[in-house]
C-alpha cells in the first residue's frame, strides 16, 4: 500500500510540476496586456527627424488593436537640434520626442532634459531589462531620460559570395585584413576595403578610428572626464588609432582616390557595394539601415544578388571591437496632455518583440538583448563581452567623439601627421 501511495503521489506530482511550467510558459508569452480603459480617445504625437518612419506608424496599428480611438501620428522637424527646445515649450508640444547621446552634457539642452520624464520609475511598468544596458544612460540620480529605440555600430558590409568567389576567408584579425586585402589586390580589386571618405563628417577614417579610440579609454577609464573636457593629455590615448588607420591606407588596404568616387556615405555607398565588385564597404549601421530598400534600385544586384553580412571591422589581432552604440532614443515629455496614455504606449513599445520589429522594417540594429534575429547583423551577435565596448556606459560626450573624428580625417587624408593631431588634440576643427 505505501508503494502503492508513494506512486501515486509521484504521478501528482509530476503533473503539477507540468502544469506550473505550462502555466510559467505562457505567462512569459503573454507579451502586452492593457493598463488603461480600452476606450480611451486621446492624441498622441511624436516628433523627430526622419522624413517618414514606417517602423513606428506600424507600431501605431499594432497599438490601436488595444486602443483602437488612440490617434497616434509622427512628424519631422526641421532643424530638428536647434528647434526641439522651443517646439517642447510651445503649446502643440509633443507627448514623446527624438533624443541623442550627443546631446548629454551639452548645456544648450538643458530645457530638454529638464522636459524629459524618468522613465526608470517603477510605476510605470516600462521593461528596461529587455534592453543592452550598456545603451541606458542613467544619470547621477540613476534616472533613465533617454531609451533607445535603434542602436548601431561601426563597421563594413562584406560581400560573402565575393569571398567565396575568390577563395578566401573572412578577416577576424588585423593581419588576416592585411593578408586578404593583399589577396585581393593580386587579383585585381583596387580598393579591398572601401568607404566615403570625402567630408570629415561620418568618414570611412572614423569609422575605423572610433572603436579603437574607446577601447582604449575603456581601457583606461580615468581618462574619459580628460578626453570630455578636451584635455590634451588625452590625445596620446588617440595613437593606436591613428597608427592602424594610416598602415591600412599605406598598405593599400584602401586607395583614397577610389574611395572618392563615391559621392555620399548612404545611398552611394550602398549602390556603390552592391555593384558586386567590393569585398569590405566601411560604413555605419545607419548606412546599412537603407541596403533593404535599395537592393531593388541597383541593377547590378537585381541581376546578380548576393548574400551580405555586417561586421566589425577587425583591427586589433583579437578581432573587431562592436561599439555598441544607441542610435534614435525616444524620450517623453513629462508635461504633456494624456501622459497616461502616452507611457501605455511607451510601455507597449518597449518589449523585445515591438523593438524587434521596429528594427527589422528599419533594418537597423535592435537595442535588446536580442542580437541574433537579423541575418544580416548576424557576425555581430558572436562578438564576445571583452571586444563589445558601450560609449554610454563608458561616460563618452560627443565632444570627445568630435575630436577623434576630426584627427582621423586630417591623418587618413595627410593634412597632418600622427604626432600633430596627438598634440592638438582638444583643438581640433
Amino acid at each position: 500500500m505505501k508503494k502503492i501511495f508513494s506512486i501515486i503521489l509521484s504521478v501528482f506530482m509530476i503533473l503539477g510540476s507540468a502544469s506550473c511550467g505550462s502555466e510559467d510558459k505562457q505567462d512569459s508569452q503573454k507579451g502586452f496586456e492593457p493598463g488603461l480603459d480600452k476606450s480611451t480617445a486621446c492624441k498622441i504625437s511624436i516628433v523627430g527627424t526622419y522624413s517618414n518612419f514606417e517602423a513606428l506608424e506600424a507600431e501605431f496599428d499594432r497599438f490601436n488593436q488595444y486602443y483602437p480611438n488612440v490617434e497616434l501620428s509622427y512628424t519631422k522637424i526641421d532643424d530638428y537640434n536647434s528647434s526641439i527646445a522651443t517646439v517642447l515649450s510651445g503649446n502643440s508640444a509633443p507627448n514623446i520626442f527624438f533624443s541623442f547621446s550627443w546631446m548629454t552634457g551639452n548645456s544648450a539642452y538643458d530645457s530638454v532634459f529638464a522636459k524629459m520624464e524618468d522613465l526608470a520609475d517603477s510605476s510605470l511598468g516600462l521593461d528596461l531589462d529587455c534592453i543592452r544596458q550598456g545603451l541606458l544612460n542613467r544619470d547621477s540620480q540613476g534616472r533613465v531620460l533617454t531609451v533607445p529605440i535603434f542602436s548601431t555600430s561601426y563597421g563594413m558590409l562584406i560581400n560573402n559570395d565575393l569571398f567565396e568567389k575568390e577563395g578566401l576567408k573572412v578577416p577576424k584579425t588585423l593581419q588576416e585584413l592585411y593578408d586578404v586585402c593583399a589577396a585581393f589586390k593580386e587579383k585585381g580589386y583596387a580598393s579591398p576595403l572601401m568607404g566615403y571618405s570625402t567630408d570629415s563628417s561620418g568618414c570611412l577614417m572614423n569609422t575605423i578610428a572610433y572603436p579603437l579610440f574607446a577601447a582604449n579609454l575603456a581601457e583606461h577609464p580615468e581618462t574619459v572626464t580628460l578626453a570630455n573636457k578636451c584635455d590634451p593629455a588625452a590625445g596620446e590615448y588617440m595613437r593606436p588609432a591613428l597608427e592602424t588607420l594610416s598602415q591600412l591606407i599605406s598598405k593599400g588596404c584602401i586607395n583614397l582616390e577610389e574611395c572618392n568616387k563615391i559621392g555620399d556615405n548612404y545611398t552611394e555607398v550602398i549602390l556603390r557595394f552592391f555593384e558586386g565588385d567590393v569585398p569590405m564597404m566601411i560604413c555605419t549601421g545607419d548606412t546599412v539601415s537603407g541596403t533593404g530598400k535599395r537592393e531593388s534600385q541597383s541593377e547590378a544586384f537585381t541581376a546578380h544578388p548576393f548574400n551580405y553580412t555586417f561586421a566589425p571591422v577587425p583591427t586589433t589581432e583579437k578581432g573587431g571591437y562592436f561599439l555598441d552604440s544607441p542610435s534614435v532614443q525616444f524620450s517623453v515629455n513629462n508635461s504633456c496632455k494624456d501622459l497616461d496614455m502616452t507611457n501605455e504606449f511607451m510601455r507597449f513599445l518597449i518589449s523585445k518583440a515591438e523593438l524587434n520589429q521596429m528594427a527589422s522594417v528599419k533594418r537597423l540594429i535592435t537595442p535588446s538583448n536580442d542580437l541574433s534575429f537579423d541575418k544580416v547583423y548576424a557576425p555581430i551577435g558572436g562578438v564576445p563581452s571583452d571586444l563589445t565596448i558601450s560609449p554610454t556606459a563608458l561616460g563618452i560626450e560627443d565632444t570627445l567623439a568630435v575630436q577623434i573624428r576630426l584627427a582621423s580625417y586630417k591623418v587618413g587624408t595627410g593634412a597632418m601627421t600622427i604626432d600633430e593631431a596627438v598634440a592638438k588634440y582638444g583643438t581640433l576643427k
